[in-house]
């Protein structure tokens, strides 16, 4: 035996090998529905708070509406003439990501947001134009959900923070 090494032993079953000296690592973090889009904990499940997938409907065809109008976005398209099935995959994307039904997943598979938007070149102007139009989707959507002022408030914040997170992340080319 090797000082300062663990000691090793065969664990007979499958032949594998295992440390007696340090703890088992802890198991992966998962998010559960009602953390999707909530890494910090908030207790309140945004999904059903803001009205559910309508919301997110009616998010991204306000978003998409900018889309169709901006330029600088729509090149990031490659079928510029019809919008819709990137429309449908995204109000989905969102709607699991804030703790609604897993069917973007289902029907896509992992999200992979960067390795997905990959093949465009996204630089800091991209980010800004679809950071804008994002936030005032939601400024124009978010009124119409059943919160309260403090919980509108409160989930204003945290999109806001995901959308400019999410913005940032997408970057592959920076001016």
């Amino acid at each position: 035996m090797v000082p300062g090494w663990p000691r090793i032993r065969a664990t007979g079953q499958h032949g594998g090998a295992t440390t007696r000296d340090r703890a088992p690592p802890p198991p992966p973090r998962r998010r559960t529905p009602d953390r999707r889009g909530d890494d910090e904990g908030s207790r309140y499940p945004i999904f059903p708070g803001v009205g559910g997938q309508p919301f997110f409907d009616r998010l991204v065809d306000r978003f998409y509406d900018a889309v169709a109008e901006d330029p600088v976005l729509l090149r990031l398209y490659p079928d510029q003439v019809d919008l819709g099935p990137a429309r449908t995959r995204l109000a989905l994307f969102l709607g699991q990501y804030w703790g609604g039904p897993t069917t973007y997943s289902d029907e896509r598979g992992h999200p992979r947001l960067r390795l997905r938007h990959a093949p465009f070149v996204i630089g800091d102007e991209e980010r800004a134009h679809w950071l804008a139009a994002m936030l005032a989707a939601l400024e124009a959507t978010l009124p119409g959900t059943p919160l309260d002022d403090d919980l509108r408030a409160a989930v204003d914040e945290r999109m806001r923070d995901y959308f400019a997170m999410a913005a940032a992340g997408m970057v592959n080319a920076p001016d």
